[in-house]
């Protein structure tokens, strides 16, 4: 990135040739990208995320033609949620898809709402706050046989397996460069060939009229280069993220602890739905059974230098009894509000070592004896 902003600093749209350089190096990075994504370059369009590469891809849809109907599922991101609400605005139908207990959808309520009005199905691929793996293929299938656009928010999964885009029965699909070690504020939303769709942003035509606004040259080099190294680090074992190992050893020991379980597809049991290979939602517990708030045990373990997340971090408006934040998400799959607010997310990244992990379930069991010493001096 910093050899790309001395070299091609300029605005890639300018005619001189600073921009002239700009503009090659833009076009080498959507070229390299669209090789690694397995589509063509013409079907990257740059963003700014993975928010906005999702509003761009539901609004850009229901700007075409008449109102529809559009599914998602009751484990969405809040962008989608969001959206969502932006087309119906537009005078859309939303349904939201039910999910079971380990966040799967509903394939039988998806059949019966795959007929007209529906023209949009938009899903999240790997969900961010338990780790559950849609089975996109066959949805895919299902959206191409009755003629329903699929849009896949992919965020979660870019960088943990391959992906080859034109080989999937996908129309639309969001990506966010943050989640592979890539720079924060640039994504791309990549879109089928035949698929028209109502720029979100206007103005100076940029990237083939779809998104206005002056492209990153050196934040969409990064997202490039972040990915060659994903790719490269799957390609040396056989397309499968070796950080599921580190993931796997970790469970085992923390799902020892008295009132530690687990949330989501469990990867020790074949029969359970697939899991991104990087991520651990855990509910927590006291040993009596009562719940501990998610929140508490992330500050708690951030007190011992572990930054883990709450799975209800994009509720935090919402307040059960007790000071409690359940999330929506757990909810969704059937959990009581005081479980739907012990979750808590430990998402792993390449750089860590089993002795990095060494210490993690002592901390947790720790930060839950200090939550629990609080709630009961109160």
């Amino acid at each position: 990135m910093a050899a790309v902003q001395a070299e091609a600093w300029a605005n890639p749209s300018s005619l001189h040739g600073f921009g002239l350089a700009a503009a090659e190096q833009l076009e080498r990075s959507r070229w390299r990208l669209g090789e690694l994504l397995g589509c063509a370059a013409s079907q990257l369009v740059f963003t700014s995320g993975g928010t906005e590469s999702i509003h761009t891809a539901l609004l850009g849809v229901a700007g075409q033609g008449s109102p529809g109907r559009l599914l998602i599922s009751a484990v969405e991101h809040p962008a989608t949620l969001a959206a969502a609400v932006q087309v119906q605005r537009l005078g859309w139908q939303v349904e939201i898809l039910p999910v079971d207990h380990l966040g799967v959808v509903d394939l039988e309520a998806l059949d019966r709402l795959l007929v007209p009005p529906t023209r949009l199905v938009s899903l999240i691929w790997g969900q961010s706050e338990v780790g559950t793996i849609q089975p996109i293929e066959t949805i895919g299938a299902r959206c191409r046989e009755a003629g329903v656009l699929l849009h896949v928010d992919a965020v979660q999964v870019l960088g943990h397996r391959p992906l080859a885009f034109d080989a999937l029965p996908i129309d639309l699909l969001s990506l966010a460069a943050h989640k592979l070690q890539g720079p924060r504020g640039v994504g791309a939303l990549l879109v089928r060939q035949g698929v028209s769709l109502s720029p979100f942003i206007g103005g100076g035509g940029q990237e083939a009229g779809r998104r206005g606004g002056t492209e990153p040259v050196a934040l969409v080099a990064g997202l490039t280069r972040a990915l060659e190294l994903c790719q490269a680090r799957l390609g040396s074992h056989g397309g499968q993220d070796p950080i599921a190992d580190l993931r796997d050893g970790l469970l085992a020991r923390v799902l020892e602890l008295e009132g530690v379980c687990l949330s989501g597809p469990d990867p020790r049991h074949a029969a359970d739905p697939p899991r991104l290979p990087h991520h651990l939602s855990l509910l927590v517990a006291n040993p009596c059974g009562t719940p501990l708030s998610g929140r508490g045990l992330v500050q708690a373990l951030w007190q011992q230098g572990y930054a883990v997340s709450s799975g209800s971090a994009c509720s935090s408006g919402r307040a059960a009894e007790g000071g409690l934040a359940p999330s929506p998400i757990l909810q969704a799959m059937g959990y009581a509000d005081a479980e739907a607010a012990s979750g808590v997310r430990l998402s792993l990244g390449p750089w860590l070592t089993a002795a990095d992990l060494e210490g993690v379930p002592a901390a947790l069991e720790q930060a839950r004896v200090r939550l629990q010493a609080v709630l009961s001096a109160r």
